[in-house]
């Protein structure tokens, strides 16, 4: 296996297992989570009382997963290029087999209403356009894959495609700039802070795209919530990331708090999904994008195995031939560059 290839399947595998390790956690208080769980160290089934996963087996994933492997699709599927509209039916589809099923696992509050709005026959240039949520960050790893960092402007261009019906605001682009900016340095061999210097310089320059909405800029929050809780021990980490970074499914919460965990992880995409599940919250999208970034630097190797077996296994997740056409776009696109 090629390094490139290594990392892009540590990305997209390591966003399966924070998805899946922070499944029965999400929606509930940190306290809770102590009190139900003491430590969550693996993989363990939705309570049947939590409103969002109940029922779920150990080990599944949910949207941040089934999304990101949808957007994979369509990017590969359109040559590097996302259409919006059809975007949009996607999820819309997606949503409504997940309803026949009988799952509570639906859209988030902000592709809800954009949604909505696209089905009302609003452009897909104005149905985003107060996203603000982390739904366009979780679900944009393939792009961090299919396409190189640099330039700087043409990679924004297609985080851009991959928010814009859904979370076409200041906010929404920058938290997906940051996530995807991470995963492309990390596939391209870049080091943990190499990463996160691009999700830093990527977030400032997504907020110069979409709608202005208040919010407070996350290139700022990333780097102040990895200072928040560098050196300290696992317990207080969390304690403080809950406190004073958030772990709520507003972007400028839930994706500094993803840098945090990774950041107190040291990069290793299984300690990093563990913390995650550990937050509660949003634990699913914050694990998500924490293992996401994390395994596009340690790579697919670092993944233990049988975690990776479960994730398969109860899922039914084929990503390696996804991620090698994802990674035939990144060269030719590289090629042409040169």
């Amino acid at each position: 296996m090629t390094g490139q290839l290594d990392r892009a399947l540590g990305a997209y595998y390591g966003l399966a297992l924070g998805d899946a390790l922070g499944m029965p956690t999400q929606m509930m208080s940190r306290e809770e989570v102590v009190r139900v769980y003491g430590t969550v160290s693996g993989f363990e089934p939705a309570r049947p009382d939590n409103p969002v996963s109940a029922g779920m087996p150990a080990g599944t994933v949910t949207d941040d997963t089934d999304q990101a492997v949808l957007v994979g699709r369509l990017i590969d599927e359109g040559q590097g290029r996302i259409d919006p509209l059809r975007l949009a039916r996607e999820l819309l589809a997606w949503e409504a087999e997940m309803r026949a099923r009988g799952s509570l696992d639906l859209l988030g509050p902000s592709t809800k209403a954009a949604l909505d709005a696209v089905a009302r026959g609003v452009p897909p240039e104005e149905a985003g356009r107060y996203g603000s949520t982390n739904g366009a960050a979780m679900r944009v790893t393939p792009v961090g894959i299919a396409f190189p960092a640099a330039p700087a402007a043409d990679f924004l261009d297609r985080v851009v495609e991959s928010c814009q019906v859904t979370h076409d605001t200041t906010v929404g682009i920058a938290g997906a700039a940051a996530v995807a900016a991470a995963v492309s340095t990390g596939v391209a061999g870049g080091t943990l802070e190499e990463a996160v210097a691009a999700a830093v310089g990527a977030a400032r320059a997504g907020t110069g795209r979409g709608h202005w909405i208040a919010g407070a800029d996350i290139a700022s929050r990333v780097e102040w919530a990895r200072a928040l809780v560098r050196d300290l021990p696992d317990e207080a980490a969390l304690d403080r990331i809950v406190a004073l970074v958030g772990t709520s499914v507003a972007s400028q919460e839930s994706v500094p708090a993803a840098f945090a965990v990774v950041t107190v992880a040291a990069g290793d995409p299984w300690r990093a999904a563990l913390l995650a599940a550990n937050l509660g919250g949003d634990s699913d999208t914050i694990g998500a994008i924490a293992g996401a970034v994390a395994g596009s630097v340690a790579g697919f190797a670092a993944l233990p195995p049988e975690a990776v077996a479960t994730l398969r296994t109860v899922n039914g997740l084929d990503l390696e031939p996804l991620v090698v056409r994802l990674l035939a776009l990144r060269s030719a696109r590289q090629g042409a560059g040169r």
